[in-house]
């Protein structure tokens, strides 16, 4: 290897692709914010990766991407290669390509995030799969053989659209249901089209259904279908449905026109970008008719500090408002939200108060005034761990605004017509799967099995990912053997 070779990390700093630039985004661009690398530019920057002893990119990675071996791939120029072995892990891999915080994850582990900059690895991995794709590349399932079994999946959101790649390559085949119009879930009506262009998911429907996967879409099991008719006429059941609970914060004045949660917010208005009518058209875990108010020229205030709180934020300022503030009570550090989605949002002109509480929400039934927020210090540590927010007496103080938008975070449910089958439930909503006596994601009734948000809790899309292709091979393993 030359020396070249050897420090290309010194020579060659890392890089993203080219951005939309800041007038665009502010001005109601909603076209994916980061651009696509070309072969030169993929390389490059695949080139700077050290091929370490012990890939912490590997490891911190929820999936397990074999990284540096198609980031070599790349250098060599063997594409499809490299998009075959990032399927081999990772089943939706151009979506974690845009919408992992990778800096949280891989390259946050990367050995050169600290002096050189990290390997721009998710960047990489969206050129690699794009790439492929557009050149007609497709997975290769000419070896799968038919074992007549067939599993009905239940959420067409990143585990159910995991689980159904990995039995088809089983030789299993699955059938998606969703009570939404589109497959997705979140990655379709909760994630904004800035981060992922829905023309992408729209491409993976199409490739899973080359696969052999069958979509039955608008039709809710426990309504349209039940649960003992899939039961009856499948080999088992995946539940992969998610986290719509909407997590209450108590406020007085929630309730008050104007103040809207986070997911129908995003929900409504990712249909109307992406041009669906979004009226009269359900929102999962929302029975209320959600109309959203017009934020141009108006002032927005988002509570809470999570990556749905950043997609709030972001969509109000290209929604036209005139200020934006997010308000987290906890500092900067130890905001969840990825670091990279708040200096987006700082850019776009978002204003963070850190260390701030909500106490209330103002106004009446004809208008907002605001929110009563106090200031905080960190406290002990948590339940969890986390230090807690300690109210410091007499800092209040009122935080003017037209619409406020409330992120406290979602929650999964068990629905009663799964509970009806045995499956049991913890206090918070997760369906209770695996254990000592049970497959891995298999949940108490033997034919169903579980994975993702309705399992863990609302988390990040490559850990449903991952999640759902364990859960299918746990399912395989029941079927086959």
């Amino acid at each position: 290897m030359s020396r070249k070779q050897v420090f290309q990390f010194v020579e060659l700093p890392r890089q993203m692709p080219q951005r939309i630039p800041l007038e665009l985004r502010t001005s109601g661009d909603w076209g994916e914010m980061y651009g696509k690398f070309a072969l030169p530019e993929a390389q490059h920057q695949a080139g700077r990766c050290l091929d370490c002893g012990n890939p912490y990119c590997s490891w911190k990675c929820p999936v397990h991407n074999a990284i540096p071996q198609w980031l070599q791939l790349v250098q060599e120029n063997r594409i499809d290669e490299a998009a075959a072995l990032c399927h081999t892990t990772n089943p939706l891999p151009e979506m974690c390509g845009r919408v992992c915080p990778q800096d949280r994850l891989c390259e946050g582990s990367c050995t050169l995030e600290d002096g050189f900059g990290a390997v721009t690895i998710g960047a990489v991995e969206k050129y690699i799969v794009d790439a492929a794709l557009e050149k007609g590349w497709r997975p290769d399932l000419s070896d799968v053989v038919a074992t007549g079994k067939r599993v009905a999946v239940i959420g067409a959101g990143p585990a159910g659209l995991a689980c159904a790649d990995v039995l088809a390559r089983n030789g299993i085949a699955a059938v998606v249901f969703d009570r939404y119009e589109q497959i997705g879930g979140l990655m379709q009506f909760g994630i904004p089209s800035f981060k992922l262009e829905k023309s992408i998911i729209a491409r993976r429907r199409e490739v899973l259904e080359g696969m052999g996967v069958e979509f039955r879409l608008g039709v809710e099991i426990g309504k349209d279908l039940s649960i003992e008719e899939l039961l009856s006429e499948y080999d088992a059941v995946f539940l992969g449905t998610g986290a719509y609970r909407y997590t209450d914060g108590g406020l007085a004045g929630q309730d008050l026109k104007n103040v809207l949660p986070a997911l129908p917010f995003l929900v409504q208005n990712g249909r109307i970008v992406g041009g669906n009518d979004p009226w009269g058209r359900p929102i999962a875990g929302w029975e209320d008719t959600l109309t959203l108010p017009d934020l141009n020229g108006k002032r927005v205030v988002v509570l809470g500090g999570g990556d749905t709180g950043m997609d709030c934020v972001r969509s109000a300022i290209r929604l036209g408002a005139a200020k934006v503030t997010c308000a987290y009570r906890r500092d900067e550090a130890n905001m969840p939200g990825s670091a990279r989605e708040v200096a987006n949002a700082r850019e776009e002109g978002v204003r963070f108060l850190f260390n701030r509480a909500p106490l209330a929400i103002e106004g009446d039934d004809e208008q907002l005034v605001g929110v009563r927020v106090v200031e905080t210090r960190l406290g002990e540590p948590d339940a969890r761990g986390r230090q807690s927010a300690v109210a410091i007496e007499g800092s209040e103080s009122l935080l003017e605004a037209d619409v406020v938008i409330i992120a406290f975070g979602f929650s999964p449910t068990v629905p009663e017509w799964l509970a009806a089958q045995g499956v049991e439930g913890s206090p918070n909503g997760r369906i209770i799967a695996g254990g000592d006596e049970r497959l891995p994601f298999q949940t108490t009734n033997p034919k169903l099995f579980a994975g993702g948000d309705a399992v863990r809790g609302a988390d990040l899309v490559v850990t449903a990912v991952a999640e759902g292709r364990d859960a299918a091979n746990s399912i395989a393993q029941l079927l086959l053997t």
